[in-house]
């Protein structure tokens, strides 16, 4: 099977970006076909294990501890606790479990229940996967020994507009975590957030830096869910900005689904005021995972019960859990 390119241009990307939009999913359903069963789409469901109090400025989370949104901080949930919410997950269809932390990075004392989390949720037979911010390369090395498929962080958006949503650490410092990831032999979980006020061009360039990389195995596309309190919710809010274009969304999975034909392209956040046909055009357009569930961390989401509705009516089954891909740790 010939090995998926990463030699993207910019050029090539805005190419597609600009073709008509249905040849784009024309192209992008064809792609997905080749890779991936067109009627499945992974159920996940995603845990906030440790909510609020960030260090981290991220100007569209709720979780910074520099945004006065109203969300209480917690402290790290019990491993028992967060095994009773995986086994509840998995009841509801979900074959993938995520975990998340809002934190810079873990502290070496928070490692042993975060391995017991990993070694719990895998042991039910689903895919585990954690996002808690930077990484060492000894902790990446301890979530493999774990047994973690997939580890999670996102680049956000293009490395030119990075700045403009974060300041208290640098796109390069998102690509060290992903290196260490990468070297544990885990499956990198890596995509961004859109509707943020960006150009285009920015969307071409952060689809551009994973298309470049040796390709995340899962790619979350997220469109921006404005919170009020936090930088861009309350800059965009009441503005033409505050919810991207339905059609130029598609366009961003469909370009996903081009340049990254084997991933994992997963509709993520701001599912839930999407309408049901533009997530039938994301899923025709290779999205082959959703977040299920009333909640993804903190922001709303669309919930069970709506998810099999719309599954039935649209003849899509939710894909079975299977044997992780296993990641092959760098030399």
């Amino acid at each position: 099977m010939t090995e998926p390119r990463t030699d993207w241009t910019r050029e090539e990307i805005a190419d597609l970006f600009d073709l008509p939009f249905m040849e784009l999913v024309f192209r992008a359903a064809e792609t997905h076909r080749a890779h991936h069963d067109a009627n499945a789409v992974q159920l996940s469901t995603l845990l906030s294990i440790k909510t609020g109090g960030c260090v981290e400025d991220c100007g569209y989370c709720s979780q910074s501890a520099s945004h006065e949104t109203g969300l209480k901080a917690t402290k790290l949930m019990d491993s028992r606790a967060v095994l009773q919410a995986a086994a509840q997950a998995k009841d509801h269809g979900s074959s993938r479990f995520c975990m998340g932390a809002a934190w810079r990075e873990p502290k070496d004392r928070d490692m042993p229940a975060i391995v017991e989390m990993v070694k719990g949720v895998r042991a039910m037979g689903m895919e585990t996967c954690m996002t808690l911010g930077m990484l060492s390369e000894k902790q990446a090395k301890q979530l493999a020994d774990a047994g973690l498929d997939y580890y999670n962080h996102n680049i956000d958006t293009s490395p030119e507009n990075y700045a403009n949503v974060i300041t208290t650490r640098s796109f390069q410092d998102r690509i060290d975590t992903l290196d260490h990831v990468r070297s544990a032999g885990i499956n990198v979980c890596c995509g961004g957030i859109v509707g943020m006020g960006e150009k285009r061009e920015d969307r071409v360039g952060f689809l551009h830096a994973l298309a470049t990389m040796e390709h995340p195995e899962s790619v979350p596309i997220n469109a921006l869910v404005p919170v009020k309190g936090t930088v861009l919710g309350d800059m965009l809010a009441d503005t033409p900005l505050a919810k991207i274009d339905e059609i130029e969304f598609v366009r961003t999975v469909a370009v996903a689904r081009i340049t990254m034909p084997r991933s994992m392209v997963r509709l993520s956040a701001g599912r839930e005021s999407m309408s049901e046909s533009t997530q039938a055009l994301c899923f025709l357009s290779g999205a082959n995972s959703i977040f299920t569930g009333d909640k993804l961390l903190t922001a709303p989401n669309a919930g069970d019960d709506n998810d099999a509705a719309m599954f039935a009516r649209m003849g899509i089954k939710a894909m079975p859990a299977e044997a992780p891909r296993v990641a092959v740790a760098a030399e």
